[in-house]
């Protein structure tokens, strides 16, 4: 196993889509061998397009509770990712007062594609491939599913 922070927070505008799939996606991946939470600038509701793609592969976020940065119960992490320019600034805010690496990972918000149930699903696929990459390409190739 490589060397992994402690504790990551993903972090997007609404948590409602790109950093639930991320945390759902390292939980999956790492488990309990590290502490992974999400967050967003706003808290809005999970996107029921994003349920439906992480449930193809059997991850299940359904239950996921959305967040702000305001509402963090822990303050401290060894990386924070950012997914949103916007996650992008809060993150590097909290740095003045916390010690930890910020990453920021640009991340297209599917939510912006319109048209048929289809093609939007086909859209959030792309971005929930595109993070399952990034994590392995930051955390280790090697990863295996927790089961």
């Amino acid at each position: 196993m490589g060397d992994h922070p402690d504790s990551v927070l993903f972090a997007c505008s609404q948590n409602a889509i790109r950093s639930p799939m991320a945390e759902g996606l390292l939980k999956h991946l790492l488990g309990h061998r590290i502490y992974v939470d999400s967050v967003g600038v706003r808290a809005g509701e999970v996107d029921p397009f994003a349920v439906a793609v992480m449930e193809e592969i059997g991850i299940d976020v359904s239950r996921h509770r959305s967040k702000s940065f305001d509402e963090l119960e822990d303050t401290s992490y060894d990386l924070i990712v950012s997914l949103s320019p916007e996650a992008q600034h809060r993150a590097v805010e909290m740095t003045r007062t916390m010690a930890c690496d910020v990453e920021f990972w640009r991340v297209f918000d599917p939510s912006l594609i319109e048209g048929s149930r289809e093609t939007r699903l086909q859209a959030y696929r792309e971005i929930r491939d595109q993070l399952l990459r990034r994590i392995k390409d930051r955390f280790g190739s090697d990863i295996k599913p927790v089961v």
